[in-house]
């Protein structure tokens, strides 16, 4: 009698993700904050970005990193690694950016994006993204990072809780943009809501830093104008 499965052997991609997940779960000491954040005023701010740029379009997502790297600038306790019992914090904001590609994920890094505008981020991303796709990402692209981000607002994913990419303390997990009743002025109306789990590192990072970093990038992603400029 044939067994009632196929063996699907792990790829080495499969095998490092597998190895550095465990790795995670087993010794960071990881703890959620969550925020609802109001994304009106930056659909607008990236419709008025794209309106005349029908090459380069700027995503969500390119938003947010761009106000992630600007918010790590403002509170650098979530811009770090931890490293043999010290804490690696980092002047500049290297991002990586969770993504799928064919048998697993990669996480190419947006270097330096507090000094990029949002428009420079769009084209690293697709940059980083075609060559992810093809395998061909340099070690230094996708080794290091200072703090992460993993969306999956594309899938109608409303929230979830992200793995931290080990030696960073931080990674932002960001769903999808919807349509939910909200109290403004003190009546009831509509507005455009994305859920953002932020996971944390508790050996470095405290609840209330962590919350202090997530209300910030709420309020820069609700009043997004400083992400015009560099």
């Amino acid at each position: 009698m044939s067994a009632p499965y196929h063996t699907i052997p792990l790829t080495p991609l499969r095998k490092i993700i597998a190895a550095r997940m465990t790795e995670a779960k087993q010794t960071i000491p990881h703890y959620r904050v969550c925020m609802d954040i109001q994304m009106e005023a930056l659909l607008a701010l990236r419709q008025h970005l794209n309106a005349d740029n029908l090459q380069n379009k700027v995503s969500v997502n390119d938003l947010i990193i761009k106000a992630c790297a600007t918010t790590l600038m403002e509170q650098p306790a979530l811009n770090c690694q931890f490293i043999d019992n010290e804490i690696h914090q980092y002047q500049q904001a290297d991002i990586s950016v969770v993504m799928a590609v064919d048998g697993g994920l990669s996480t190419p890094i947006v270097k330096n994006a507090n000094h990029k505008t949002t428009q420079e981020i769009t084209k690293n991303i697709k940059d980083l993204a075609g060559r992810a796709q093809q395998g061909t990402l340099k070690m230094n692209e996708i080794v290091g990072g200072s703090f992460s981000i993993s969306n999956l607002g594309m899938f109608g994913v409303d929230q979830f809780d992200a793995i931290i990419n080990p030696p960073q303390c931080a990674i932002l997990a960001v769903g999808a943009a919807r349509p939910q009743p909200v109290v403004k002025n003190g009546s009831v109306q509509i507005a455009t809501v994305m859920r953002a789990s932020l996971s944390l590192d508790h050996r470095v990072i405290d609840g209330a830093t962590g919350a202090q970093f997530l209300s910030a990038l709420r309020e820069l992603l609700q009043h997004p104008e400083p992400l015009l400029s560099v």
